[in-house]
């Protein structure tokens, strides 16, 4: 039986999700197949070289520990550990550049610009939202209209500017692996986390799998969010590929079961490779 250093923080604590939860329910069902240990990940370093595979989940917002969390990625490519995820994405796992990036490229996103001088570029709106680069959970999320947006003294290389978008709710999709896997939408577009199931259509799939494969996670859990415009249309708002949180207790049994049952079989392959 492989052995699992699965990294959390159970004491985290995030608006309206109980990440403890979560954790508690995956491992445990993941001790039916692998030896699992839990370890915040500002303390996994005596215990990595022990494990056949180390499983990255909701230790929240990296901030809180960033020079530990520097450090990890950097014992990762020295000595070459297995993680679940693969620490090679390029969105949330780097902070909120890629949303620049995606912009620049014309691809389905909320526009994205880091500066003052670069406001035209945005569509014309009352309402803007800054939020930090290496923000995660709205930590330091702003909605500011134009006047108190140009009147406050931020960094602008450190923050990322966006029209408040008028949208019909806020809707994410999952996938293990590059499969997709569920995906649930809060139907009260001020009520983020009371989601309910999504019967997503081919081309909502299409919508998501586009930002999936942009990205260069070979083995991984993937989130992605977006939003329905008043149009009709998605946007991205965030991809999360380091530690999404899965809302498990949102599903029904026979899904939650078939996801876990992936999400092991994406292990076992990783920890047997």
């Amino acid at each position: 039986m492989k052995s699992i250093l699965y990294l959390t923080d159970f004491a985290y604590q995030a608006k309206g999700r109980r990440y403890c939860d979560e954790d508690l329910f995956i491992t445990d069902r993941l001790r039916s197949r692998f030896n699992v240990a839990t370890c915040h990940p500002a303390s996994c370093s005596p215990f990595e070289d022990a494990a056949d595979l180390i499983v990255f989940r909701n230790a929240g917002a990296v901030a809180g520990f960033q020079d530990a969390y520097d450090a990890f990625r950097a014992r990762i490519r020295q000595k070459g550990l297995r993680t679940y995820n693969e620490f090679t994405g390029r969105a949330d796992m780097l902070g909120k550049q890629y949303l620049l990036d995606m912009t620049d490229v014309g691809m389905r996103v909320i526009p994205t610009v880091e500066s003052l001088d670069n406001l035209g570029q945005l569509p014309e709106t009352d309402r803007y939202v800054v939020k930090p680069k290496g923000g995660a959970d709205s930590i330091g999320l702003e909605f500011l209209t134009h006047d108190e947006l140009l009147a406050k003294d931020f960094a602008e290389s450190e923050m990322l500017i966006q029209p408040a978008i008028d949208f019909e709710y806020e809707v994410s999709f999952f996938f293990v692996d590059g499969d997709y896997e569920y995906a649930l939408y809060a139907p009260n577009a001020n009520a983020r986390w009371e989601l309910v199931p999504y019967s997503a259509t081919d081309a909502d799939q299409a919508f998501a799998r586009e930002f999936v494969e942009w990205n260069s996670i070979s083995h991984g859990i993937q989130r992605v969010d977006a939003c329905r415009t008043t149009d009709g249309d998605l946007l991205l708002v965030e991809l999360e590929d380091l530690n999404p949180y899965l809302s498990l207790d949102c599903l029904d049994a026979a899904t939650r079961d078939r996801f876990l049952a992936h999400f092991a079989d994406a292990l076992e392959k990783v920890a047997t490779k």
